[in-house]
């Protein structure tokens, strides 16, 4: 991108159209200037740890220590953003792309692709099939998302051995279209985010009623005492494939564990509980220090007509749960009151909202 450039728009006789060009074109510009600068980051971040794994003998392994170590300091310094995973995913990066910013084709992708198209693109393997997702991401603007879907479902390897390649075409652009029609706005990337040091705006996560239920649940445990210390809110995680948000997190510190808690507003399902086990299992290898317990979660369900919660600790540790965590914990019944105390308050000041969810 060159420096200073003018914001491009063709003026009409209509100021409202005019200005909504300038500024969609405005963002637009904002997003592949921030992306532009992200991917060299994280290239240049890649190089330097490459760079610095030479100089051990088992290079390996001295390149693993490198960055358990890197990534500790830099988490000191500027927060979120530099986990191991991250950072290997910088390293790799460089890696397989070293060229990327001294060839023409190379620097096309960076016009068109962000950082979280690449890292995507980094959990192919196969370079031929790599440079045809890059090059059809390009070619035909897809999505974030749509490039993981065809990653997952082994899109470029299907259209090599059909006869009739329009067919699958089309059967991908009908699996994907809600993806594509999704506008591109970088303030709700939590990349992007990260990047640049801000917090996501805990609205565009939440309804207002679950927002009300994780506000005074959150009032709720730490009034409860026994310990509570609030974490974070909406705390992000991500692996390769998807980004997650824990509702609420607590330190306790009369159990010395994190205490993970999260909200459904449905009916709980398998499919709930085993991802707060991923939550617990991902706490555990990036937060847990060591004289820290396992991470506990708490999975709560908003109907309590349903089981109103789940817990979750790692296996092996059943007996520290039953004799310890218990005494700090609420009781599945103190929750269910708690929640549907919480509930009842909430429609008696939004009678509206009660009336549409019947």
């Amino acid at each position: 991108m060159g420096d200073y450039e003018l914001i491009q728009y063709t003026k009409t006789d209509n100021i409202l159209t005019d200005a909504k060009n300038i500024i969609d074109s405005a963002k637009s510009y904002a997003i592949k200037s921030v992306n532009w600068t992200l991917v060299q980051r994280n290239w240049l971040l890649g190089e330097r740890i490459a760079l610095e794994e030479l100089k051990g003998e088992n290079r390996a392994e001295y390149g693993k220590k490198v960055i358990k170590k890197l990534s500790k300091q830099l988490t000191e310094i500027y927060g979120s953003g530099f986990t191991k995973t991250n950072l290997y995913n910088f390293y790799n990066f460089y890696k397989t792309y070293a060229d990327i910013f001294h060839t023409v084709c190379g620097k096309s992708l960076i016009m068109y692709l962000d950082w979280s198209h690449f890292r995507i693109l980094l959990q192919e393997e196969n370079k031929d099939a790599r440079d045809w997702y890059a090059q059809e991401s390009v070619n035909e603007s897809w999505s974030v998302r749509t490039l993981q879907r065809n990653i997952s479902s082994q899109y470029y390897y299907r259209m090599l051995k059909s006869p009739k390649k329009d067919l699958v075409r089309a059967e991908m652009k009908q699996l994907t279209a809600d993806y594509q029609t999704q506008k591109e706005e970088f303030v709700k990337d939590p990349v992007i985010l990260e990047f640049l040091g801000f917090r996501e705006n805990e609205t565009l996560l939440e309804s207002t009623l679950e927002n009300s239920l994780i506000s005074n649940l959150q009032k709720f445990l730490m009034e409860l005492g026994k310990g509570y210390a609030f974490v974070g809110r909406q705390m992000h995680i991500h692996t390769e494939k998807k980004d997650y948000y824990i509702d609420l997190v607590f330190y306790n510190f009369i159990l010395k564990c994190f205490v993970l808690i999260d909200l459904e507003t449905e009916t709980i399902t398998h499919q709930d509980v085993g991802q707060m086990d991923m939550y617990v299992r991902m706490f555990d290898e990036l937060k847990r220090s060591e004289g820290d317990n396992p991470t506990l979660g708490i999975l709560l369900c908003a109907d309590t007509d349903a089981d109103i919660a789940k817990y979750s600790v790692l296996k092996g540790n059943e007996q520290l749960f039953a004799t310890k965590y218990k005494f700090c914990l609420p009781t599945e019944e103190q929750l269910r009151k708690e929640i549907e105390s919480q509930k009842n308050q909430y429609y008696l000041a939004h009678p509206k909202k009660e009336e549409a969810t019947k």
